[in-house]
């Protein structure tokens, strides 16, 4: 077996992402929403999520956008997040060790408080997220 290092790379983001998007598709729980609404669109998501995890932990700027409009009218709730993290969290820790997984974690576990709170609000209302 090979030492683990951290993630430095647009190839490390790619391997991240697309182990952590076979787990979450084979999932009893999250699978099915995610392939309700992704459909035949996967690789278009993939790479919007190198994208996204590129921007966020690597600091070079690829992606463009708003990512929550998406997610907010989805029918998900505190048990689905939790499975999301726990897969997240599991991927990042069998690939990668150091500064920037710990970045990763710290930030998915706030993306999903945050996350969570507005599909709730957005669920008792009537308004339209932001774009």
């Amino acid at each position: 077996m090979t030492e683990k290092k951290d993630i430095t790379t647009i190839e490390d983001i790619r391997l991240l992402v697309d182990t952590f998007y076979g787990k979450v598709r084979a999932d009893v729980l999250i699978g099915p929403i995610f392939n309700r609404v992704i459909t035949d669109r996967w690789p278009e998501h993939l790479e919007k999520m190198y994208r996204f995890w590129q921007t966020v932990l690597l600091g070079k700027h690829t992606y463009f956008g708003s990512p929550f409009p998406p997610h907010a009218r989805l029918p998900v709730e505190q048990k689905h997040f939790d499975r999301w993290l726990k897969l997240w969290q599991e991927t990042l820790n069998e690939l990668y060790t150091g500064p920037v997984v710990e970045e990763a974690l710290w930030r998915s576990g706030k993306m999903a408080v945050m996350f969570l709170s507005k599909i709730a609000y957005y669920r008792g209302s009537a308004e339209k997220p932001l774009v």
